[in-house]
């Protein structure tokens, strides 16, 4: 009998069918051992206030389902509406909250990000969480509606001018957190302060980097006008994330990627679900709770660039911050 079934002989398609579906399982088992485990502590947050920004897709999306299927009013704040309702309207059936707001906030608008706040005040009393998560990489040059370099504005100077008009509100509802979704380019990164805008000269990478280290400085500086107020400001990395934040590095979204390059990073590469766990943590983890002015990746502290330690650079980017957005004449 075993001499007869050794005979066999199994048909080529058949080898290679089996060959791809075991590739393909192995791929799949690396994709999740590589993004990490769920974060598991179930924290009751029934009563809670939170805002998150570019929630309709990615990883702002996912972070917005977590916090609505733990039972938070979630407000996805965004700029474009027709995509926000069609998530929003996943995530309800989904979770089954109906506590669920789409509102319009466009981070490349002061005035978009001022209405979206007017209303937000207008309609809740709370703010308990704060996620500044949207963000745009390697755009084309190009300025928002005030005149700032693209990545910059959005990226840094959006999120700033938000976090600060709802900072009596974060006091008056504490303790509650901010949390700003940073990344590991900031350690490319530099503050050029002879030209911050990019008016004499744009390079896209070169702009990124110094908006992901203005996340960390502006964390670190938020942090210390915060001391004894019972606000926390902590800034996150989430890893490689397969979003649609390369929409602008038009190479990635070639066929020549699609054929070349993208089936064998893949299994490398974090899912929004998997992208958006240290985010979900540093929101709300008890052992957080007087944690403030850290930088987090994968559930723990990590370094951040001697650039982003930098007191002197933090200090001067908020004064130029509030000038360039109006807080301060």
């Amino acid at each position: 009998m075993l001499k007869q079934l050794l005979s066999w002989k199994i048909p080529k398609p058949v080898l290679y069918a089996s060959a791809i579906a075991g590739t393909f399982g192995f791929a799949c088992l690396t994709k999740e051992w590589i993004g990490g485990p769920r974060y598991g502590n179930y924290v009751e947050i029934d009563d809670k206030v939170t805002i998150v920004t570019g929630a309709n897709t990615g990883i702002g999306k996912e972070t917005a389902a977590e916090l609505a299927r733990r039972g938070a009013k979630v407000y996805m704040a965004c700029r474009d509406l027709k995509r926000c309702e069609e998530a929003r309207e996943e995530i309800v059936v989904d979770t089954k909250n109906k506590h669920v707001y789409c509102r319009k906030c466009d981070l490349a608008s002061l005035e978009s990000i001022r209405e979206f706040v007017s209303r937000f005040l207008k309609e809740q009393e709370k703010l308990h969480i704060l996620i500044n998560n949207a963000g745009v990489m390697r755009t084309p040059n190009s300025k928002t509606k005030d005149g700032f370099e693209m990545q910059l504005g959005v990226n840094h100077l959006g999120h700033f001018y938000l976090t600060n008009l709802l900072l009596d509100k974060l006091k008056s509802s504490a303790p509650s957190r901010i949390i700003n979704v940073s990344s590991i380019a900031h350690k490319r990164g530099e503050i050029n302060k002879e030209d911050l805008n990019s008016d004499k000269k744009y390079n896209a990478g070169e702009a990124y980097a110094q908006s992901k280290l203005a996340n960390l400085l502006f964390t670190r500086e938020l942090s210390k006008k915060l001391d004894g107020t019972g606000v926390t400001v902590n800034a996150i990395h989430p890893g490689i994330v397969d979003t649609e934040i390369i929409r602008h590095m038009s190479f990635f979204n070639s066929w020549l990627a699609a054929i070349l390059i993208k089936p064998f990073v893949w299994p490398f590469i974090k899912a929004p679900k998997q992208g958006a766990q240290t985010t979900i943590f540093a929101a709300l983890d008890p052992s957080l709770e007087k944690v403030t002015g850290k930088y987090f990746a994968d559930y723990k502290e990590v370094e951040t660039s001697s650039a982003a330690n930098d007191d002197f650079t933090a200090r001067w980017l908020w004064a130029v911050s509030e000038k360039w957005t109006r807080l301060t004449t």
